[in-house]
């Protein structure tokens, strides 16, 4: 019987927004605060923009629809590489689309992700889409969401430059 492992996967987060007069009122303070991670450099971040973030900064949203489409490309090379498809190119532009309802709550309803992949020329990619229907039952992220994620690859010939 195979035993499951638990991982630790810790941050460091830190509300930089007080403008001196802490939460003395919803306008008194900004949403931005910074994520590192031990080693890691630090990321400045904000809410989203639609509840009063600074839109120059990443948000918990932009963050989570990253770490579901990095986790799939990730998952994707390892199984490609397995199945014998050579990837030169990967590139995802995902779309997360959420929901605001009246009171103020907010979830993700579903996922998009959309990766454009350069092959090497004569690649089957019906064993590549294959691979993405597999990713599912791998990655952590996505083996974590509670929204339903969609993959629309498209992929092109690149020949080897290596």
């Amino acid at each position: 019987m195979l035993m499951s492992k638990e991982h630790d996967f810790t941050a460091t987060l830190r509300w930089t927004g007080n403008q001196g007069s802490g939460t003395s009122h919803y306008k008194a303070y900004t949403r931005d605060w910074t994520l590192q991670s031990d080693g890691k450099p630090a990321i400045a971040c904000s809410n989203d923009p639609l509840l009063g973030g600074n839109s120059a900064l990443y948000n918990p949203e932009d963050m989570l629809i990253a770490a579901l489409s990095s986790c799939h490309m990730l998952w994707f090379l390892h199984l490609a590489s397995d199945a014998g498809i050579i990837v030169h190119s990967y590139e995802d532009n995902p779309v997360g689309t959420g929901e605001s309802l009246p009171d103020g709550t907010g979830r993700f309803i579903r996922a998009d992700l959309r990766p454009k992949i350069g092959l090497t020329p004569g690649s089957d990619t019906t064993l590549a889409d294959e691979v993405h229907g597999r990713i599912h039952n791998h990655c952590f992220i996505a083996r974590s969401v509670n929204f339903p994620v969609s993959i629309t690859a498209t992929y092109f010939d690149v020949t080897n430059s290596d």
